[in-house]
């Protein structure tokens, strides 16, 4: 089954970070094609003086799944001057638009750490239908969420505002498969050599690095 544009061909991302290198051992070990790809044109970020780390991912997409229990420990590891965000992607499907909706009004809840991977459980294991306003509500229910004040952020706007954000930047990152990581504006982690979760994350802490000395060079 195909869970993006194009059909999914690679395995994406998994846990351990790599010790960072120097800049020159960087540029050497890693290959623009094989490794990374560059983000054209070079996009900013939110919030100033950090390197951004984006995860573009969906609910729906069961790589993504794999991905989660492992990126979580490692974007916790991440330097001071790393921020690390995940960005749910809609691909303008009404069933993976309230996927994204799910996971703003968990976060506004304050739900969403306790129940992020729980999601991907309900959907991929327990075969849940999340897809609909109603399912959702009854799931988070059984969760012993308080429907009364979660239903509101479901359909608030702020949740619709975030979701517009979002698909603005799957536009400017030109996102056409999930999980999908970047760097800095400026780097994709591709890793067609990339033997398993962890490799795909030493590339990314590489191009932390580079996009570091890419933004101390001005």
């Amino acid at each position: 089954m195909a869970f993006t544009r194009r059909r999914f061909t690679q395995t994406m991302i998994g846990a351990l970070g790599a010790a960072m290198l120097p800049l020159h051992t960087v540029a050497a070990n890693l290959v623009e094609g094989r490794d990374w790809r560059a983000v054209s044109p070079p996009q900013p970020g939110s919030a100033p003086d950090k390197i951004e780390v984006l995860e573009f991912f969906s609910y729906g997409c069961p790589h993504c799944m794999d991905l989660n229990p492992v990126i979580k420990p490692w974007a916790a590891k991440l330097p001071e001057d790393v921020t690390f965000r995940q960005v749910p992607v809609t691909f303008g499907r009404a069933a993976w638009t309230n996927l994204a909706r799910l996971f703003y009004a968990l976060e506004y809840s304050g739900d969403l750490d306790r129940l992020n991977q729980e999601v991907f459980v309900a959907l991929h294991h327990d075969r849940t239908k999340l897809f609909t306003e109603k399912d959702v509500l009854a799931w988070v229910a059984s969760k012993g969420v308080d429907v009364a004040t979660f239903e509101p952020l479901f359909n608030s706007f702020a949740v619709e505002t975030q979701i517009k954000r979002s698909d603005t930047l799957v536009e400017r990152y030109r996102v056409d498969a999930v999980p999908m990581i970047t760097v800095g504006g400026r780097y994709i982690v591709v890793g067609q050599q990339a033997k398993g979760f962890p490799e795909m994350l030493a590339i990314a802490d590489d191009l932390i690095v580079m996009a570091r000395e890419q933004t101390a060079a001005g």
